[in-house]
């Protein structure tokens, strides 16, 4: 899933998100801060397990450990809980903004079921987010046809038989030398960018050069597998 996807806002607050066992998983850390505005989130959210641990309940019942990305652009074990056990863990938080949360949290979960029905429309969506970011029109439509043809080509990679994201990623370098002569973190350092994503930093131009006519010219002859 592309990493857009991964990050969603609430009043200016982003929330990290991840989709897991056929549902979306939210960054408990990070919807504390949403409601609460806490300089130390983890801290609030250790001092709300052991206040409602002595009711009898137990919040860390309710999420799970995923790993997200955290500042560092380092994947770190997180808790996260899914729609159900959020809108339980609100009931613990004292925020004038819990109800509008709840609202705000049941159509991100409507939204979701919509688009699995009908993937055109997480596609308009994205073209929408990124006419809102100021994109033109031709380079959204290149930036969409962009994502496609990477998800044709990480399709073929897994029918090869290559199924670890390090495989991935030095075969995504190979491309990026290919094309640009540098690898993606290069490529990044020389567009002076951080944590932001590298295609959506690219011109016109550069998205075309992503977007080979034929898969099988990064691929080789159809019988080769990994």
């Amino acid at each position: 899933m592309d990493k857009e996807n991964k990050i969603i806002v609430f009043e200016n607050r982003k929330i990290r998100r991840l989709w897991h066992d056929g549902e979306w998983y939210f960054s408990v850390v990070d919807i504390i801060v949403a409601l609460t505005a806490s300089s130390n989130p983890r801290n609030y959210w250790n001092m709300l397990k052991k206040m409602e641990a002595e009711h009898g309940i137990e919040l860390s019942t309710f999420c799970v450990q995923l790993k997200l990305e955290a500042p560092d652009r380092k994947l770190r074990e997180t808790d996260c809980a899914n729609t159900e056990s959020l809108f339980r863990i609100i009931q613990s938080i004292p925020s004038k903004k819990a109800e509008p949360f709840k609202r705000w949290l049941a159509k991100v979960g409507y939204e979701r079921i919509r688009e699995i029905e009908n993937p055109e429309l997480a596609q308009e969506r994205m073209k929408e987010l990124y006419k809102k970011k100021g994109y033109s029109g031709d380079w959204i439509e290149k930036r969409v046809r962009g994502i496609a043809v990477r998800q044709e080509l990480t399709d073929e990679w897994k029918q090869r038989g290559m199924t670890k994201s390090l495989a991935f990623a030095i075969l995504t370098n190979e491309i990026s030398e290919a094309t640009f002569g540098k690898t993606v973190e290069e490529y990044r350092h020389f567009k002076g960018l951080e944590r932001e994503n590298l295609r959506d930093h690219m011109d016109n131009l550069e998205i075309i050069f992503t977007m080979p006519k034929k898969i099988e010219y990064f691929l080789g002859p159809k019988n080769f597998v990994f």
